[in-house]
């Protein structure tokens, strides 16, 4: 029987830290630290066994998922773990590379590692390009901000309904103006700054729409656009970042991956529920919860909802009105309990959550 070694790697950006635990019982040893090369990391991996000998593992960061790939192409066996299921000891305050090495590898051979899910890479590039429309979304209202400031700060109010529509805009070029130069050439940049994020949001929003067409996921999106409250861009992003929801055995584990589930600290006889965990993948538990506002109205079929269903099976459809007629009922009940209504929003988020765990189960995606 071959004897496993456990590797625990501590990634940075210019430096990885490498530890090793072997299968006898004796303390996890420090091996070195090398460079950022993915070569130096491999030279040091091949002193200490064969590939299919080593067990390797580093915490999921901003380094990303290129080290286990080029890991895995090199026929190691690698894995990546979750940062936030970590064992930890209430009373260690010192934290350093050498240390957090030796704790994956001591870690790993106890089989006390929680694993995240490798996204193939298809998926994670459709998951990067739904992240730059978000971030170039903050950067628009960002530069929003900042005009309006600027406004507020020389008492030019807008008495309009709703800003930056056509009307806003008119009131901006006719309307606005200011005395000195200086202050007229800030103004003109501030508005540069909200068309050119404008066209930066429009820009992705289309290239997430074309590269929709060929992605291989785009049954689920289209599956998932039967719900109320999920448009295409919601629901092309949901995906990008839950990937498929086969891989969730439970609607509660994909409630707990979005940290959507109350907290709890109980004891003995009592049981404290708190606040939920907002663990896991904020951006999907975002769009859960904005699409959730939209099941403060009764229960409907609109033209846009029935367009974006036309074509799906009767079963998805059928999960869709079910999930409407509920959520629409819950949200009414809790409403008139008198919860406050950001609360009952995260409560219709969460059983919005188990639909789409639902409606995931129906869809066959090609790998």
């Amino acid at each position: 029987m071959e004897e496993i070694t456990y590797v625990g790697l501590d990634a940075h950006a210019q430096t990885t830290a490498i530890a090793v635990a072997e299968s006898g019982g004796a303390a996890p040893r420090f091996i070195g630290t090398v460079g950022a090369k993915f070569a130096e990391l491999t030279k040091v991996l091949g002193k200490l066994g064969k590939p299919g000998e080593l067990r390797v593992v580093y915490e999921a960061g901003p380094c990303g998922f290129a080290m286990v790939r080029q890991l895995r192409q090199a026929a190691y066996h690698c894995q990546v773990v979750a940062p936030s299921k970590i064992p930890r000891k209430p009373g260690d305050r010192v934290k350093t590379d050498r240390r957090d090495a030796l704790s994956l590898a001591g870690l790993a051979r106890a089989s006390q590692l929680t694993f995240v899910t490798v996204p193939d890479e298809r998926d994670e590039a459709m998951r990067d390009l739904c992240r730059a429309r978000v971030d170039a979304v903050r950067a628009r209202l960002k530069a929003r901000q900042q005009l309006k400031a600027l406004l507020l700060r020389h008492d030019r109010r807008y008495t309009g309904k709703t800003s930056w529509t056509a009307a806003h805009e008119r009131y901006l070029a006719d309307k606005v103006s200011f005395g000195h130069r200086a202050q007229e050439i800030a103004f003109v940049e501030y508005r540069r700054a909200i068309g050119e994020t404008q066209a930066r949001v429009d820009l992705l929003t289309q290239a997430m729409s074309q590269e929709l067409e060929q992605w291989r996921m785009r049954p689920l999106v289209q599956a998932l656009m039967t719900l109320r409250g999920v448009d295409e861009l919601s629901a092309t992003s949901l995906v990008a970042e839950l990937g498929e929801m086969k891989r969730f055995a439970h609607p509660r584990d994909l409630m707990g991956y979005l940290g959507l589930v109350p907290s709890e600290y109980s004891s003995g006889q009592k049981r404290a529920l708190g606040s939920i965990t907002k663990t896991g993948n904020g951006h999907a538990r975002r769009l859960l919860i904005e699409a959730a506002w939209n099941y403060r109205y009764p229960a409907r079929i609109g033209l846009q909802l029935q367009k974006r269903q036309e074509g799906q099976p009767a079963p998805i459809r059928d999960t869709a009105w079910r999930a409407q007629t509920r959520l629409t009922y819950r949200y009414r009940r809790l409403t008139a309990r008198g919860l406050q209504r950001n609360k009952v929003c995260v409560a219709i988020a969460r059983e919005l959550a188990g639909f789409i765990w639902s409606i995931g189960q129906q869809v066959s995606i090609v790998p």
